[in-house]
């Protein structure tokens, strides 16, 4: 069974480990929220499971410590940077931050990172939008993985490609985090690893022929993973991975094949002001009878009523504010030798 952990003791334990492996403190600390909060939504996959490899990479100078990112060209409403692999909770945040800043002087504001290291779970990174009244559309991929094939092919071309969006709602924002594909890379890992078949016949293997063995991912060749929609209707998976591509590779300089091993990510972060547009209170309204209408649909009988994307995630992370953080006893065993190695203490679970 999965210990429960205080939220604040988790990022600080991240935070010390981050600090001693050479970021900054104030960079140790971002990083640490945005992987804490992907935990506390749910992406247990996208949280401190991730601690551990960027600690390596920092070790192996894989992910910067020190720097800046260059940016590349500013026209106002329009920033290009090079991330030059600086961790990607720190740079993204950074460039919400300075998004929103520029939405005092523009409708939208849109910024293109080329060569970030991992950005942690996308959903992570919304409500820092949608606090201040912004619609956010947030995307990324990293070239030097292929993983998923084109529709109708065998061959891996792209990944599982996640798209994000945060939409403004008060206090109830709705949260879109998905991948463009059946499972994430990270998801069908942890069905590897933990031996598991996946829910559905989500690969398809050298031969053509579909399988839920997660491990075939380990063929020669490879298994593919299959784009959203499946067999069937893989197609608009794929069409969205390929806006995925075009927005976060093509429009940052980024290309497939990676010319660089290791974590090199392209983002797209757009920023939409709905003030500038019909108005906030216009698109308020809009959104408010959305979700209104969405919830009072009926179900079938004995089935749960309608939830919007996020909604789910919200709740989980206040149940986890209030009762601790659920967390899977292999992270914090992976994380035991660098504690060691930096001397920080482990957090203890609750009792």
């Amino acid at each position: 069974m999965n210990a429960r952990y205080e939220a604040s003791q988790l990022r600080d334990f991240a935070s010390a480990l981050l600090t001693a492996a050479g970021l900054a403190p104030e960079r140790a600390a971002c990083v640490a929220e945005v992987l804490l909060e992907g935990d506390l939504l749910g992406r247990t996959t996208h949280g401190l499971a991730l601690l551990a490899p960027y600690l390596r990479a920092l070790d192996e100078g894989t992910m910067a410590a020190v720097g800046e990112p260059v940016v590349e060209a500013d026209h106002g409403s329009a920033l290009w940077w090079d991330g030059g692999l600086l961790p990607g909770p720190w740079l993204l945040t950074r460039a919400l931050d300075e998004a929103l800043a520029r939405l005092d002087d523009h409708p939208v504001v849109t910024v293109s990172i080329r060569r970030s290291h991992h950005l942690a779970a996308l959903g992570a990174y919304l409500e820092r939008a949608t606090a201040e009244g912004a619609l956010c559309l947030l995307t990324a991929t990293d070239p030097r993985i292929q993983t998923v094939a084109p529709f109708g092919g065998v061959d891996a071309v792209l990944t599982s490609n996640p798209i994000a969006a945060g939409i403004p709602n008060g206090d109830d924002p709705i949260l879109i985090d998905i991948s463009t594909s059946l499972v994430s890379n990270a998801g069908l890992w942890q069905y590897r690893a933990q031996g598991q078949p996946l829910p559905g016949r989500w690969l398809r293997q050298g031969d053509g022929t579909l399988t839920d063995d997660a491990a075939a991912i380990d063929d020669d060749p490879p298994a593919t993973i299959l784009a959203l929609g499946g067999e069937e209707l893989g197609y608009k998976g794929f069409a969205l991975g390929l806006l995925v591509e075009a927005l976060a590779l093509a429009l940052s300089g980024h290309r497939r094949p990676s010319p660089e091993g290791g974590w090199s990510e392209g983002v797209f972060l757009q920023l939409i002001d709905p003030e500038r547009f019909a108005g906030r209170r216009n698109f308020s309204d809009a959104i408010a009878w959305l979700v209104a209408a969405c919830r009072a649909s009926r179900v079938p009988e004995g089935a749960p009523p309608v939830r919007l994307p996020g909604e789910a995630a919200r709740r989980r992370r206040s149940d986890q504010r209030a009762h601790g953080v659920t967390l899977d006893p292999a992270t914090l065993d992976k994380l035991a030798p660098w504690a060691e190695r930096y001397a920080v203490p482990a957090p203890a679970a609750r009792s």
